[in-house]
C-alpha cells in the first residue's frame, strides 16, 4: 500500500491514527513534530505517498511545514488535521499545497476513509 508519514506531538492522537492506517496496510513512520517531519521528508527526498500532519505543533507547526516540504518538493501531497477552526482558517491559505483538513476529533473509520480519497486522488 501507501507509504505514510504521520506528524503529530500528541502521542494518544499519533498512535490511533498511525495503527488506523496500518490496519489498512499502509507502511507508516511517525514523527512528533514539524521539524522532525520536515527533516524525515528531506531523508526520503519527498518519497512518502501522503505526509499527514497536525496544524498546531511546537518548534514547527504544520503549515510551516508544510510549505517547507512543498517548496522542496512540489508534487509532496499533505492533508492536515486540527481541532481548532483558526488553525483551519490558516490552512485554507496553502490551497493546492494541502489536500484536505480533518477536524480532530476524529475516528479511526473517519482517518482510514479520508487518508483513502487523499490517496485515490493520485492513484
Amino acid at each position: 500500500m501507501a507509504k505514510l508519514l504521520i506528524v503529530e506531538d500528541d502521542e494518544s492522537v499519533r498512535t490511533l491514527a498511525a495503527r488506523a492506517l496500518e490496519r489498512d496496510g499502509h507502511n507508516v513512520t511517525i514523527a512528533t513534530d514539524g521539524a522532525q517531519g520536515l527533516d524525515m521528508i528531506r531523508l526520503a527526498l519527498g518519497g512518502y505517498d501522503l505526509v499527514v500532519s497536525d496544524i498546531r505543533m511546537p518548534e514547527m507547526d504544520g503549515i510551516e511545514m508544510a510549505t517547507a516540504a512543498a517548496r522542496e518538493f512540489p508534487a509532496m501531497r499533505i492533508m492536515l488535521m486540527t481541532g481548532y477552526a483558526d488553525q483551519r482558517e490558516r490552512a485554507e491559505e496553502l490551497n493546492g499545497i494541502i489536500l484536505d483538513v480533518v477536524q480532530k476529533p476524529f475516528t479511526l473509520a473517519e482517518i482510514r476513509a479520508r487518508v483513502g480519497r487523499a490517496l485515490s486522488c493520485f492513484a
